[in-house]
């Protein structure tokens, strides 16, 4: 796959996991973002996938490159976990 087209697919995937939330504020008073917390998850799914880019176009060896996605998801879903429900009580939950 050319890496235009995977940074295209990046960028939409972040759009479209965005738009959930949108949609979903229009039906239910359970979702609740704000303008920062757009951002804030943007920030960290386009961050998260342009690492993935590197890492994709930096590895070659195949085994490294798992390990090293992996290590990405891992610290991608704490730290998502973290901003979501403060599992680790830093500042950045709000607690």
């Amino acid at each position: 796959m050319k890496p235009k087209t995977r940074l295209l697919i990046i960028l939409l995937t972040a759009v479209a996991l965005l738009s959930v939330p949108l949609i979903a504020m229009q039906f239910t008073n359970e979702v609740q973002w704000t303008v920062s917390d757009f951002v804030v998850a943007g920030i960290l799914l386009l961050g998260a996938g342009l690492v993935l880019e590197l890492i994709l176009r930096t590895i070659k060896k195949t085994a490294f490159r798992i390990l090293t996605i992996a290590i990405l998801l891992l610290v991608f879903l704490l730290i998502w976990a973290e901003l979501a429900v403060g599992i680790f009580g830093t500042p950045f939950a709000g607690s």
